[in-house]
């Protein structure tokens, strides 16, 4: 046993030494360390090498013009290659007036082909990607300015994008995120417009197996213990708890070591301070409650391993009656690979636990309203103008409609006032499951654009998947998680980043060092002594100062 363990510890200590973080909370992704300041000359370009197009009003589509953009951005689907080829890729041509070349990576390759095309030098007209998001893009918003990837848009905004501008004014919150601490707005946000578009995450359990057994969908820690021993004893799971490890997001956001009051993690307190998760009296209780759950078998023996295809097959196969998952890839993945299987199966969303019963979830999965992915225009280009233009299209009403619903007559029908999908992506007569159809269409998750949360009140297809939403919202997840957007001047962004790299691999080995037993727990006091030495409450204060900034935007 120790030798497999010391195994799991050595493979995860690998996996974050050379893998980056997904962002799908505010965690350890959360950081744009970055240096402060605006690109001068990046501005003053702005004004030289800019294409035009004919139309005198900049709000008017199609426009008039024969330049054709270079934009790269990651396929939103899975049929194809090529945005271009795509239905979508064709009618945004043909709305815009503008012909586009897209320059997709490949598949699963996203991180390395932007890393070697930023260090290339040699950049499209625009780049969409999550630069807010310091896992995709170390250092955020002032870091893309200062190293002239992105371009100031506070004097493009008043001249070639009226809709976004009109959106931010409108809508102060959403402001308040577009912009770095010194007021400079630098690309074109999505924008998650509803709350029912920022919460998409959280624990799962089969339903079907909780009737066999007489138990009711738990919420206490307490409830939970007894529903993973009953899982094992009377359903004959092998592991009754499995969740993805790899990223860490789903327990750093709240999971089930929220009801200890914590995360792992920077988080808010009620205060309005910075708190950093391990070092909270909490954190310690969670790692007791899950290295019990490990000895007895609860808790999966290799969740520190685990990929979601194995969590998918394991909890479609009778192995595992419970994980932390998304409402599409989890929930509707698991409701379609068993609706001609297993009439009786169903899984359903549970709240986020809590110690006492009634008590409120003081964390959870939830997204901001801008998400972190900007379209940034290269400052070299000499398209700036028709750049600008082109991405200000998703903020009009039609681009709007057209990002989220496709072609009116085609993909959807005005009824009532409410765009809704027709048979050709809820019944696609070449057999497309919807989401592989409504993506041909449509890029309602993945563009530079207004999110709409009609998009998702369709695009979820069972009713499991719509309860789930609001279960894992109620959640006081909002007061506490960090905001995405702010961000670290260059000092800060320079100890920040020196201090962090070296405590998210020790929190992160010792964290399963606890769990599994390598580690005794009687030995937290020194975990926490070490965390100081090696310079967290620095890592805190400039944390508190960089909200501080965010704060008074």
């Amino acid at each position: 046993m120790n030798k497999k363990v010391a195994k799991l510890v050595s493979f995860f200590t690998i996996v974050l030494i050379i893998g980056n973080m997904f962002a799908g909370c505010s965690g350890k992704t959360n950081d744009n360390a970055a240096a402060s300041g605006t690109n001068p000359s990046a501005a003053e370009a702005s004004s030289e090498n800019t294409s035009t197009a004919k139309a005198s009003d900049t709000s008017v589509y199609p426009l008039d013009t024969d330049v054709k953009l270079k934009v790269w951005e990651r396929l939103s689907f899975t049929k194809g290659s090529n945005t271009g080829d795509t239905e979508y890729g064709k009618l945004l041509s043909q709305k815009t007036g503008i012909n586009v070349e897209y320059l997709n990576p490949p598949l699963g390759k996203e991180k390395d082909s932007f890393n070697v095309m930023i260090a290339s030098g040699d950049l499209p007209d625009i780049i969409k990607w999550q630069w807010g998001v310091a896992s995709q893009y170390s250092g955020g918003a002032n870091k893309a300015l200062a190293d002239g990837l992105a371009l100031p848009l506070n004097d493009i905004m008043d001249k070639w994008a009226p809709n976004l501008k009109k959106v931010l004014q409108d809508n102060p919150a959403y402001d308040k995120g577009a912009k770095t601490d010194d007021g400079i707005y630098w690309g074109f946000p999505m924008i998650r417009e509803d709350e029912y578009l920022m919460v998409f995450q959280g624990p799962v359990v089969r339903k079907d197996w909780l009737d066999d057994v007489g138990l009711q969908v738990p919420t206490t820690i307490d409830e939970w213990y007894t529903v993973l021993k009953a899982f094992k004893e009377k359903k004959g799971a092998t592991a009754p708890l499995t969740y993805l490890e790899v990223p860490t997001t789903l327990l750093t956001c709240g999971g089930f070591i929220g009801a200890y009051g914590t995360i792992r993690d920077f988080f808010v307190d009620d205060a309005g301070k910075i708190k950093y998760g391990p070092l909270e009296p909490g954190y310690k209780d969670f790692l007791t409650t899950f290295k019990k759950w490990y000895d007895e078998g609860l808790l999966d023996k290799d969740f520190a391993t685990i990929d979601n295809k194995t969590i998918t097959a394991k909890i479609t196969s009778g192995k595992t009656g419970a994980t932390i998952n998304n409402v599409g890839g989890g929930i509707g993945t698991y409701m379609n690979t068993m609706k001609e299987k297993d009439a009786k199966y169903s899984v359903v969303a549970a709240p986020y636990p809590v110690l006492e019963k009634g008590g409120r979830p003081m964390f959870g999965q939830r997204e901001p309203a801008i998400t972190g992915m900007f379209g940034v225009i290269n400052p070299k280009s000499k398209n700036i103008e028709i750049a600008a233009r082109f991405l200000d299209y998703g903020y009009s009403e039609e681009g709007r409609l057209m990002m989220n619903f496709g072609e009116e007559g085609v993909t959807y029908k005005m009824i009532d006032g409410y765009p809704t999908y027709t048979e050709l992506v809820t019944k696609n007569p070449n057999g497309l499951v919807f989401s592989e159809c409504l993506s041909l269409y449509v890029n309602g998750t993945n563009n530079c654009s207004i999110q709409d949360r009609r998009y998702m009140e369709q695009y979820l297809e069972y009713p499991q998947q719509k309860e789930a939403i609001p279960i894992w919202a109620d959640t006081d997840a909002a007061k506490h998680l960090v905001p995405t957007n702010i961000t670290l001047t260059e000092e800060e962004a320079a100890q920040y980043t020196k201090i962090m790299a070296d405590i998210n691999t020790y929190e992160s080995e010792m964290y399963l060092k606890f769990i599994m037993g390598v580690e005794p727990l009687d030995n937290f006091d020194k975990f926490v002594d070490q965390l100081k030495k090696m310079d967290i409450d620095k890592a805190i204060s400039i944390k508190q100062a960089a909200l501080e900034r965010f704060n008074k935007r």
